[in-house]
């Protein structure tokens, strides 16, 4: 069984259990175009792939972004890692490693595609379309997602290409905007319930002035989740939510309303580490249970590492800033030079919640009572030391864990702070 299946299971019988659900984005050449891969400042283990530039126009190292060949190796890479449960993709790339390869064929990670592409994610080089009011419009059919051809054989329940989808509305606050959005959701949830294609929700913030004070902006979009859902049945019904976050109470609000509604994260722009990792710390801890981050990922200078990371928070056994540290501790034990110092790094900073660059289209991440978190001066980490490592990037500085008589971790018998030294070190031999 997938873990989305098992978790989503999980989750509506226990709506106490900590069981979270996290989601690569990898779908960005529906947005970006060329840079959409990201900064070739980290790729897979397998390295680069050759490329064609003309020396006397430019070099490799001047172009600076990944080529779809090294984009899909890290796609590859993480699917292998088996950290994240949602692996979403365009339908081209869905194509190529889902049905063509069968990469999700044994896996432990769902395969998804973006369902649609309106136009407030058109986010091309010198372009004015995220400037205007979003525009529904679809490039994928459900029939290419399924199965890579226009019209799908339906006589089994299975496909080799996804068989889940990511649509996105936006709501602007215009009456004929708005009602052409629900007309064109209306019409694929129809479809994907023929079709029996399994779906989940994304709602953007207004891509452009909405008349909605920011402080207010929450309300109106919880609102008009509740309302446009209202009147869909359980058959069409998304398998979860996708927003952005707005602070603790209308997290609160949204999450509690009814307990068959699961609400999940956007991650945003990409930020600092800590922007991040306390994200997700966060929207878990007032009602989340789903994060889908694409550009936090994907500009990260050690993706495994920094899914590994998110993980590791979710599952309550490192704090955002014990986080921070130790990521930064696998990136030094990687020889990778970070983008920010490890203060900087810790440091909480807005967050653009938009594909566009329209500041009116922006919200901040409310920060809860919470000082920032001070760094502190690292030792000189040794490679041959799991305890002097631990105390390197960030654990208590205890320098042993309960262990069986086979030598093995007792993690019964270990309490919280051994657990996060036994994990910091983990990660540093993992990843170094």
């Amino acid at each position: 069984m997938k873990t989305l299946d098992s978790k989503l299971a999980e989750i509506k019988a226990n709506r106490s259990s900590r069981t979270f659900i996290i989601a690569d984005a990898k779908d960005a050449d529906m947005a970006f175009g060329v840079r959409s891969p990201g900064p070739r400042s980290y790729l897979s283990s397998r390295g680069e792939h050759p490329a064609r530039f003309s020396p006397e126009v430019w070099t490799r190292e001047e172009f600076g972004y990944r080529n779809l060949p090294e984009f899909l190796d890290i796609i590859r890479e993480i699917v292998r890692q088996g950290r994240v449960d949602i692996m979403l993709m365009s339908a081209s790339v869905n194509e190529q490693l889902a049905i063509k390869e069968g990469l999700f064929r044994n896996s432990p990670v769902t395969p998804a595609a973006r369902a649609n592409d309106a136009t407030d994610v058109w986010a091309v080089r010198h372009g004015s379309y995220v400037k205007e009011p979003a525009q529904p419009f679809r490039s994928a059919t459900i029939d290419h997602i399924q199965c890579g051809q226009a019209e799908c054989n339906r006589d089994g329940s299975e496909f080799p290409g996804a068989n889940l989808g990511l649509y996105s509305v936006t709501f602007v606050n215009n009456l004929e905007q708005d009602r052409a959005t629900l007309l064109a959701f209306k019409e694929f949830r129809l479809e994907a319930e023929r079709k029996k294609f399994r779906y989940f929700l994304e709602v953007f913030d207004p891509n452009v002035s909405s008349g909605i004070v920011p402080e207010k902006l929450g309300e109106f979009i919880n609102d008009n989740i509740i309302r446009s859902l209202a009147g869909v049945t359980g058959a069409g019904r998304p398998l979860f939510l996708k927003i952005a976050y707005h602070g603790p109470r209308l997290m609160e609000e949204l999450a509690q309303y009814d307990p068959n509604l699961i609400v999940g994260i956007l991650g945003g722009s990409a930020g600092t580490t800590y922007d991040a990792f306390r994200l997700i710390h966060d929207a878990q801890k007032y009602g989340a249970r789903v994060a889908l981050f694409g550009r936090k990922i994907n500009n990260a200078e050690h993706q495994l590492a920094f899914i590994e990371m998110l993980r590791l928070i979710t599952d309550g056994r490192l704090s955002p800033d014990e986080a921070v540290r130790a990521y930064h501790g696998v990136l030094e034990a990687c020889k990778i030079k970070p983008k920010l110092s490890l203060e900087k790094d810790l440091e909480l900073t807005n967050q653009a919640m938009s594909y566009g660059a329209n500041p009116r289209a922006t919200i901040t991440v409310p920060a809860t009572p919470q000082s920032r978190p001070a760094a502190s001066p690292k030792p000189t980490p040794s490679r041959s030391s799991p305890s002097s490592q631990a105390v390197a990037y960030g654990a208590p500085a205890s320098p042993l864990w309960p262990k069986k008589t086979d030598g093995s971790p007792d993690f019964a018998r270990m309490t919280s702070d051994e657990r996060r030294s036994y994990d910091l070190a983990r990660l540093t031999r993992k990843f170094g």
